[in-house]
């Protein structure tokens, strides 16, 4: 199993991320990410693909296979199933040591996911930092009007 380093120490930084952007947020000791997307659908893709930009980057390999994983999720609420989505990616890519890379939501609403996920070989990365949960500390998700964008602290 890899070994992760972790960051205890508060920064801001502007990322970008598969051309979407996100923004590590000012936290004590842990993690926290605002991402922005035009749909809800993206707003839980590029959290997504932020979260796994801070855990690890890839290293060159020649050709690196590609899982695909079927999630489904159900929920009372938005907030919950933003946070259920998150802690079911990260409990899927440590048991099946994947990272994952790609995120097609077949179905959202308030209270369901249906997801079609796609990662590789965790050997084929570079672990940055162990994210070991997605908390509801200092969650928000809202429709901007304009969009969406939504608030998250990781307990590292």
């Amino acid at each position: 199993m890899a070994h992760y380093l972790k960051i205890r120490r508060p920064y801001i930084l502007r990322c970008e991320v598969r051309d979407k952007n996100y923004e590590l947020i000012e936290h004590t000791a842990d993690i926290g990410i605002k991402v922005k997307a035009r749909d809800l659908n993206r707003l839980f893709r590029n959290a997504a693909l932020a979260m796994f930009d801070i855990i690890a980057e890839k290293r060159p390999v020649a050709r690196a296979s590609e899982k695909s994983v079927e999630i489904k999720q159900e929920a009372d609420n938005l907030e919950e199933l933003f946070i259920n989505w998150l802690n079911e990616l990260l409990s899927l890519s440590s048991t099946k040591e994947l990272i994952f890379t790609d995120f097609q939501i077949d179905k959202l609403d308030k209270n369901n996911l249906q997801a079609t996920i796609f990662g590789s070989d965790i050997k084929n990365y570079k672990v940055n930092v162990e994210v070991k949960a997605a908390t509801y500390h200092e969650l928000k998700i809202e429709d901007t009007g304009s969009g969406w964008q939504a608030q998250v602290i990781f307990d590292v």
